[in-house]
């Protein structure tokens, strides 16, 4: 593997259809072979200058300006030394087989048939991905999709590895296992991370660069350095700094009346359970967090409470306070009956986008509830600046970043005001101040006598909530 270098030269990107630029004047040289954390606020434009150097921004998709080189040459001519991990690990995906998506970039690179069996092996037991080559790539949890995406990358042996948010869907046990099988697998490469948690990987880099939102480099150089240097104003720009702690806006409180219970319930998709024995109580005013290893049915647990899918058995019971007067199976509500009753945010935020902008995508709730038209407007203006998102009222959901992406789809939950809101990881991609929004909306949330039931990875989330545990094994 010869490791390759990246250069901007006074690069920016503008998406289509936005006022504003994602990057501008960008001026930045990596070295064959360093690995640098880049680090940013949501919005700054981290996961759109990754694309660029791997060469997937289409002509299509926005207007950019200078160069961005791979190895002296222009970044869209040299795919195949660049690899990437998008921030959704399921727009990776691209074949039904765990094995077979595996070896997809080995083929595409032309790397010999006898070797890719080897690769595909190693690669996925580095990242600690221990399920059949044959398993569906559909059955996989979240955090499996992103192991999956890790290793489609390592197998390839590309001179530049460039990851956005690699580990963010994983559990905690998972985090520093695919963290070190990165480093040990693309030893000698250039390599390139986006994470928002910094005492992941600043112990394991050469460089810390900071983007500036619509701009270009706000801070740089050795990790120590700039922590020591640029950390006050780097925690108050909201990036995740070790030693700044964002403040919990609620005090642990206990719920109220039972909305949601479940009993002995058994989750589980097209009839075979994921998950058995599942007993818990969603209550007014409290927050239910639902923790484990990555794929022991979370998001299973999660859209079942929410209504969206069957339970296989046992029971699940909206209680009065939550049904007024409808049947106790969530699953038999009608869309209109369940929207004032619970919202759900998806794991992956964009499959829930049906409009195409992002006042618009606000407006689908409260207008199937049948609001009136200044109630729609209203409802969407609150949640636009209450979610930070006034600055991108009129743009495509799907030109959004990873995190303000996960802000609309909280915000398209709310805007129908459920009693009960199911959240799939709400915190992922998140920089410390949204992170902080967050924690202070649920908690108004709460304060209002609604419940949150949260599947998360993030403790210190489920802390700053009060909330109790519920764990899957």
């Amino acid at each position: 593997m010869r490791p390759a270098a990246l250069r901007a030269e006074g690069w920016g990107w503008q998406h289509a259809g936005r006022r504003e630029w994602a990057v501008r004047g960008l001026d930045l040289r990596i070295e064959p072979g360093e690995r640098i954390l880049l680090l940013g606020p949501s919005g700054a434009g981290k996961s759109t200058l990754l694309k660029a150097f791997a060469g997937v921004l289409g002509d299509d998709e926005g207007d950019g300006a200078g160069r961005l080189l791979v190895d002296d040459q222009d970044a869209g001519a040299a795919r195949g030394r660049v690899g990437l991990v998008l921030q959704a690990p399921d727009a990776n995906i691209v074949l039904e087989r765990v094995g077979d998506d595996v070896a997809f970039g080995c083929e595409n690179l032309g790397v010999p048939a006898t070797e890719i069996p080897g690769r595909v092996a190693r690669a996925t037991a580095a990242v600690g991905l221990l399920v059949p080559q044959d398993r569906s790539t559909a059955a996989l949890s979240g955090g499996q999709q992103q192991r999956l995406a890790v290793a489609g990358v390592l197998a390839m042996g590309a001179g530049a590895v460039l990851l956005d948010e690699p580990t963010a869907n994983l559990d905690p046990r998972g985090v520093p296992e695919v963290r070190d099988a990165v480093l040990a697998a693309t030893a000698g490469a250039t390599l390139v991370v986006v994470e928002h948690r910094v005492d992941v990987w600043r112990d394991h880099v050469d460089r810390i660069v900071v983007l500036e939102p619509g701009g270009g480099v706000l801070a740089q150089g050795p990790p120590d350095r700039v922590l020591r240097e640029q950390g006050s104003a780097l925690a108050a720009a909201g990036v995740w700094i070790p030693g700044f702690v964002p403040r919990a806006a609620r005090s642990p409180r206990p719920g109220g009346a039972p909305l949601l219970a479940a009993e002995a319930l058994a989750v589980g998709r097209d009839g075979a359970a994921v998950a058995r024995g599942i007993d818990a109580t969603a209550r007014a005013g409290g927050a239910l967090a639902v923790l484990g290893p990555n794929g022991v049915g979370k998001s299973t647990f999660a859209l079942t409470a929410a209504g969206l899918l069957p339970r296989v058995a046992g029971r699940l019971e909206a209680l009065p306070a939550l049904a007024d007067g409808l049947r106790a199976d969530p699953i038999r509500w009608r869309s209109r009956e369940l929207l004032p009753r619970i919202g759900c945010v998806f794991q992956q935020p964009e499959h829930q986008f049906v409009a195409p902008t992002v006042r618009q995508e606000l407006a689908v709730g409260p207008r199937a509830l049948r609001l009136g038209e200044q109630a729609v407007s209203d409802r969407t203006t609150e949640m636009l600046e209450t979610l930070r998102l006034g600055a991108l009222a009129d743009a495509n959901p799907f030109t959004l970043s990873g995190g303000e992406q996960r802000r609309l789809s909280v915000a398209t939950a709310l805007a129908t005001a459920p009693k009960v809101l199911v959240v799939d990881e709400p915190t992922f991609g998140q920089d410390a101040l949204t992170w902080a929004g967050l924690v202070d909306l649920f908690g108004r949330l709460l304060d209002e006598a609604s419940s949150v039931l949260a599947v998360t990875h993030d403790e210190r989330f489920a802390d700053a909530l009060g909330a109790d545990r519920l764990v899957l094994a």
